[in-house]
């Protein structure tokens, strides 16, 4: 089993940057590709980012791309949201996801562990 805990969300203004960490625990010799899913209220939950394991792959949603970066530390067990230029449209609970297998995973039905999720609320 893994664990993950997200971390790092909060009140923030238009335009401020945020860092989201999610730490991964357990049986992480098993997690090869990691990502991120944000759900607003009332909306269906969607694909932020995704890694692979040694960090050379990465993809991004077209509404985040130039404006979040993600990035790992395996020696921490730890994956990364850097957000810059944040507009009150990224306003929902951010959630971290682990996977199994290699894919791509930029859909949420490839992903194994979830963490509890993380509120980033952006005001204008």
């Amino acid at each position: 089993q893994v664990q993950l805990v997200e971390s790092g969300g909060g009140l923030v203004q238009a335009g401020d940057s945020l860092r989201l960490s999610c730490a991964a625990s357990g049986r992480t010799f098993s997690v090869y590709t990691m990502g991120w899913f944000r759900q607003a209220p009332g909306k269906e939950r969607e694909f932020v980012a995704s890694i692979s394991w040694s960090g050379a792959r990465t993809y991004y949603a077209d509404s985040v791309k130039g404006r979040f970066t993600i990035s790992r530390d395996n020696a921490k067990n730890t994956v990364y949201l850097q957000i810059s230029s944040l507009k009150p449209e990224d306003t929902a609970g951010y959630y971290c996801a682990a996977a199994q297998t290699r894919g791509s995973g930029t859909n949420f039905y490839e992903y194994d562990y979830w963490g509890q999720g993380t509120q980033v609320t952006v005001s204008s």
